[in-house]
């Protein structure tokens, strides 16, 4: 029986100043079904979405909802028509509960006022029936990213919405959540929802996807069922080339400490300990990667270490000097870069140019600064260089980065953290919410910095990415490291038991890792 078309978009274009975002595009999502829209970062996969869900207009095409034409002007519209959408960034008043987040706007009334038990009795009633296990008087703030999720799919739910658009949803997850919502996904097709999701991972498409377009450069590269493609053969149609993630690591003997951290202390948002008491070492010409659950200390540890936190005690040495509690400059300037894990917040200045980013370290020291003045000149010339030797694509070293996508981003923060040669590079979550073709750049920069010898810190939420670049890998727990191991002795299962807590012992971890 052949199914009905729930979304039809036809010859769908979209234009900003000076580029074509989407190029014709035609999509359908058909009844009961998981659609994946595939592509590199800036492929203009979410302004479609976001074409559909009434933010942006298209100028030209035709939207078709049900078979019926419609015009979707704005966010409402699109609610009217029963589709939702959960987006990357989430939407949500953090001193709010779960329960007057996803009412807001839409409030049960008892006469005049707001029946807030009203509220809370919908929203358990749409938690126990999609499996959600939301509390709804829990306030945003205190819960985790993977419930702050939830509580946004349950507002799509309580709108009455039966298409729901996911846009990158498992960029912010840990493997134990992304498992959990790919249950969640399944849940909600068995139950008669249609779902669009915009995703980088291969892996999840494999795993949910009943169909896939992939889309290249604003324009429909191909539409396969999933049953009848391979992760190599998604990867080589989204970036229009073969794709490895072998990573070419020459076996080095590791040299001298670059990286001495002894009894950190660092306290949490909290004031309790969220880094208690650590010790380890990076040394020249290895990768050290830090596996651990979100939450578990990582950020506050990373922030320590570059000088964006205070450490309540404990001592960090940098090349053999004391650099604990440093100014950032000072910790950057004794041969430290930073690849941070939230680009917007530490990584950019998203209102200046690239050119200006790019020398947002250096800016200060010759040949960007003579007689006391910026010499943009020598300025536009080292970022062009970086542009070209990173493969920054951008319409010019003149654009603003928040205009840049999001793997574009990255690339040049890695360009102007590398090109200034540190001796130690802190990669904290390096390649989230990427594409395959960014991914394979990136790991490969980081690679090269090892075999140059120099020492590699990689904090990631990513098993593959962790077992892939370390030589070796410590678990972080509540704070402290339980446990390190080295990627040949090891697998996913076991360091996802470890991330966990468990302390398994050597009969064990031979047993896990054969």
């Amino acid at each position: 029986m052949q199914q009905t078309k729930v979304v039809d978009m036809r010859g769908i274009t979209k234009r900003f100043p000076g580029i074509t975002v989407n190029d014709g595009i035609d999509l359908s999502l058909l009844q009961g079904e998981v659609h994946a829209i595939l592509g590199e970062n800036g492929a203009g996969k979410s302004t479609l979405m976001n074409i559909l869900f009434g933010l942006y207009q298209p100028d030209e095409g035709e939207i078709r909802i049900h078979g019926k034409p419609a015009l979707i002007d704005n966010p409402n519209t699109a609610i009217r028509l029963g589709i939702g959408m959960v987006h990357q960034h989430f939407k949500l008043v953090q001193p709010f509960t779960v329960a007057e987040n996803i009412i807001l706007g839409s409030e049960p009334r008892r006469g005049f006022s707001i029946s807030y038990r009203e509220a809370v009795r919908r929203v358990e009633d749409l938690s126990r029936q999609y499996g959600l296990n939301v509390d709804p008087n829990a306030r945003i703030e205190e819960i985790s990213v993977g419930m702050q999720q939830r509580v946004e799919i349950l507002k799509t739910l309580y709108r009455g919405a039966d298409i729901l658009v996911f846009d990158e949803p498992t960029a912010v997850l840990t493997p134990d959540e992304i498992e959990e919502l790919l249950d969640i996904m399944r849940s909600l097709v068995r139950q008669g929802k249609s779902i669009l999701l915009i995703t980088h991972k291969l892996k999840e498409i494999m795993e949910i996807a009943d169909r896939v377009t992939v889309i290249r450069r604003g324009k429909v590269i191909g539409n396969v069922a999933k049953a009848e493609t391979n992760p190599s053969q998604l990867a080589e149609m989204m970036v229009g080339r073969s794709v490895s993630m072998a990573i070419d690591k020459k076996p080095i003997e590791p040299g001298k400490p670059v990286l001495q951290v002894e009894r950190l202390v660092v306290k949490g948002r909290e004031g309790a300990p969220a880094v208690n008491g650590i010790s380890f070492t990076v040394r020249e010409g290895e990768v050290v990667g830090i596996a651990g659950v979100d939450g578990n200390g990582q950020s506050e540890l990373i922030q320590a270490l570059t000088g964006l936190r205070k450490a309540e005690s404990g001592e960090v040495r940098l090349m053999g000097a004391d650099i604990t509690n440093a100014a950032p400059r000072a910790i950057s300037e004794t041969g430290m870069g930073h690849i941070p894990e939230d680009r917007h917040k530490h990584g950019l200045v998203l209102d200046f140019s690239l050119r200006e980013n790019m020398a947002l370290r250096t800016y200060d020291k010759k040949p960007f600064k003579r007689y006391g003045l910026l010499d943009y000149a020598a300025i536009d010339k080292h970022a062009q260089e970086l542009v070209e030797q990173f493969d920054v694509r951008c319409p010019d070293i003149y654009t603003q980065a928040r205009a840049l996508s999001g793997g574009n981003q990255q690339k040049a923060i890695i360009a102007r953290e590398i090109e200034k040669g540190p001796e130690l590079l802190i990669a904290a979550q390096p390649t989230r919410g990427l594409d395959v073709g960014a991914i394979e750049y990136i790991h490969r920069r980081i690679v090269e910095q090892r075999n140059k010898g120099k020492g590699v810190l990689l904090v990631s939420y990513e098993l593959d990415e962790i077992l892939s670049l370390s030589d070796r890998v410590l678990i972080i727990f509540d704070g402290q490291i339980i446990g390190e191991t080295r990627p040949e002795e090891t697998n996913d299962r076991e360091l996802g038991l470890r991330m966990a807590g468990s302390r398994l012992d050597k009969d064990a971890e031979r047993s896990h890792a054969g």
